[in-house]
């Protein structure tokens, strides 16, 4: 309902008014006989789907993949080289975009796809990333151990050394 007085007078008067009634349209409207147009063919649904080759939600996706094969690639190079921040980010995007390709319109599975794997790349790496982490920790301990031990045998050998 509008806020302007007159617009609501308007309508009041449209709605009783028997002159303003509108004629349906079945009277008006002409049949027109025309020949059963073939079925399309498997490519040309896909061509003109609303997720199709004409429109970004088919490139999309398809561009996307490089990201993913990129990440995949990671796989070859040393934990201690990657990036925490730059692997969570590409976790939880494809968990977030992963989820929202479900609830756009059209839904779009493709997409759905390639940030589902963008997320389980990100994890995996993730995952490397901290477990290399975690063994830097483990293995410090030893190393600090045994880096003690070793400045105690020099300061026992310094002892003698200068005790000559």
């Amino acid at each position: 309902m509008s806020f302007r007085p007159n617009s609501r007078l308007f309508a009041a008067f449209a709605r009783n008014n028997p002159f303003s009634r509108q004629v349906p349209n079945h009277i008006f409207k002409r049949r027109v006989q025309t020949a059963a147009e073939p079925a399309p063919s498997g490519f040309a649904k896909f061509w003109n789907s609303p997720v199709g080759p004409k429109t970004v939600h088919f490139w999309a996706p398809v561009l996307k993949w490089c990201v993913v094969l990129t990440g995949v690639s990671d796989f070859a190079r040393p934990a201690s080289s990657l990036s925490l921040t730059q692997n969570l980010a590409l976790m939880s995007t494809g968990a977030i975009w992963t989820r929202w390709c479900f609830i756009i319109k059209p839904r779009n599975i493709a997409l759905a796809a390639v940030n589902f794997f963008l997320g389980v790349v990100g994890f995996a790496q993730v995952g490397r990333i901290l477990m290399y982490r975690r063994s830097l920790k483990e293995g410090g301990e030893q190393v600090e151990g045994e880096v003690s031990k070793g400045v105690k045998e020099i300061e026992s050998v310094a002892k003698d050394v200068v005790g000559k």
